[in-house]
């Protein structure tokens, strides 16, 4: 059995740096894993890692914005239709691997997993190939420091499982850049740092942040945000009748971060539940020796 984990997320989530962890994690366990990278824009200098399969070796970007005069934004999605075109080539380039376990790095543009249908065609693709698949969904930890942005990545979130439908994991990540506890400096820059006494209510997406927040304390800005709060009581209630989204906290200067996000990957692929158990071997007479 073949195993893919699509890594999706907004731009500068540390989407590939995750990958490279995530790959050296289960090698290290001696385990097969193998990178993908899907996004034609990427430059060499970008990677952490050597991918095993490039987008780009069918399709660059940079190709096609120069030969068809197309903007990054049209062009991107230029290339995975012309990739869907060509899914024999992604055929063959996987029919070298079995047993695999196969990460792919996903572009940072968040509208190919929330309004198109590229990703959803090509995960279908994958599964008819007999790959079992998953997404994961990386949140970066400085989403935290503003309720509204935070709750506009929880949607997103939301958007990119209901339009992919694969089993699916969303992850906070760069959490080793959130305090232990809150800190008097007011010059630290804004980094996504937070008290972790808080944190618990974004891991699990707390509605009542929303309802609550205010941007100032002062009479008018009160008056200017009031007529967003029917918006926010909308979204709160969305969110409290289809509570979707979680998250699970990642902070990659812990191994022990990073084995709780990777267990809960193979448990949503049911990793290993397919393989044939081991047939008992026979006891023989060195065995009762080491009983003794």
């Amino acid at each position: 059995m073949r195993y893919a984990a699509f890594v999706t997320g907004p731009a500068g989530a540390g989407k590939s740096t995750f990958c490279t962890s995530f790959a050296t994690h289960l090698r290290l366990s001696r385990r097969t894993a193998h990178t993908v990278n899907l996004d034609p824009a990427a430059t060499g200098d970008a990677f952490e890692y050597e991918p095993a399969i490039d987008i780009r070796e069918l399709v660059t970007l940079e190709d096609v914005m120069s030969e068809m005069g197309m903007g990054p934004n049209g062009g991107l999605v230029y290339c995975f239709e012309y990739l869907l075109e060509n899914i024999d080539w992604l055929e063959e380039e996987l029919g070298g691997f079995d047993d695999d376990y196969l990460i792919i790095d996903c572009p940072g543009q968040i509208e190919l997993y929330t309004h198109h249908p590229f990703l959803p065609t090509l995960a279908r693709a994958l599964q008819r190939m007999g790959i079992r698949t998953c997404a994961v969904y990386l949140l970066e930890s400085q989403f935290m420091e503003d309720r509204y942005k935070f709750f506009s990545g929880v949607l997103s979130a939301m958007s990119a499982m209901v339009n992919l439908e694969l089993p699916w994991i969303n992850i906070m990540s760069k959490m080793d850049l959130v305090s232990p506890s809150p800190s008097s400096d007011t010059t630290q820059p804004r980094n996504g740092r937070r008290a972790r006494r808080d944190i618990a209510r974004y891991l699990d997406p707390d509605p009542l942040l929303l309802a609550n927040a205010r941007d100032g304390h002062d009479k008018i800005a009160e008056r200017e945000n009031s007529r967003f709060h029917e918006l926010n009581r909308a979204i709160v209630q969305l969110i409290e009748d289809h509570p979707l989204v979680s998250f699970l906290p990642l902070d990659l200067t812990s191994t022990e971060s990073l084995e709780v996000v990777v267990s809960h990957i193979d448990f949503t692929m049911q990793y290993g539940e397919d393989e044939e158990p081991k047939e008992p071997r026979d006891l023989d007479e060195g065995d009762f020796a080491d009983m003794e």
